[in-house]
């Protein structure tokens, strides 16, 4: 069932269509519950502040941040693709080095959103709060509960300019058909600017 090509997705199998949505919940769970939670404790428990009194910048706080979940995010990637391709037959995907790019966008990506909720966030609840109305919205974009295949045409182009929604179609072109579009890839990084700026501009210590 798992491995037959469906009209209904385009000729693509429900493997093919779930692979890159599973990349992509990975990568959305570090960023919108694992990366904010422990700066807003920090924030909230007045560490931050005590870090204030130190010449770190606070990009280097939310740097450390970042590439510590980065590699956790390798980690959680390379044993989906490990698993995916012994126990179920994956496929090295059509395209390695757009492969690569378009993994690397969708963190960088979905991982600037996260911290820009660590930056607005004041207690770790509150964190938590903006985490959950920010994930569900976005993984249904991403195709989680309904394969965008499946979406109206309008409702499909919606997909492509969210964050989660242009990752998982850039890392099935890449692992299907080739390297990913240029306008999924533009849109990956336009997020990464955008609120890579904001998350650095909102940031508090206090």
């Amino acid at each position: 069932m798992f491995h037959d090509q469906q009209k209904t997705l385009g000729g693509l199998t429900l493997f093919d269509v779930y692979v890159p949505i599973l990349v992509a919940l990975v990568i959305a769970a570090l960023a919108f519950f694992s990366l904010p939670t422990p700066l807003a404790t920090y924030r909230e428990q007045g560490i931050l502040r005590r870090l204030s009194t130190t010449p770190v910048p606070p990009v280097w706080v939310l740097g450390a941040q970042l590439v510590i979940h980065l590699g956790i995010a390798v980690a959680a990637l390379l044993v989906v693709m490990v698993v995916g391709t012994v126990a179920f037959g994956l496929s090295a995907p059509a395209s390695l080095g757009g492969f690569a790019l378009a993994t690397l966008l969708s963190i960088t990506a979905t991982f600037a959103i996260g911290l820009l909720i660590t930056g607005v966030a004041r207690t770790a609840a509150g964190a938590g709060g903006i985490s959950f109305a920010a994930f569900f919205p976005r993984m249904f974009f991403a195709g989680l509960w309904f394969p965008v295949q499946e979406f109206p045409t309008a409702l499909r182009d919606v997909s492509d300019l969210t964050p989660l929604g242009a990752s998982v179609e850039a890392l099935q072109r890449a692992m299907q058909m080739g390297f990913p579009s240029a306008s999924t890839l533009l849109v990956l990084a336009a997020y990464t600017m955008a609120f890579g700026v904001l998350a650095v501009r909102f940031f508090k210590w206090e």
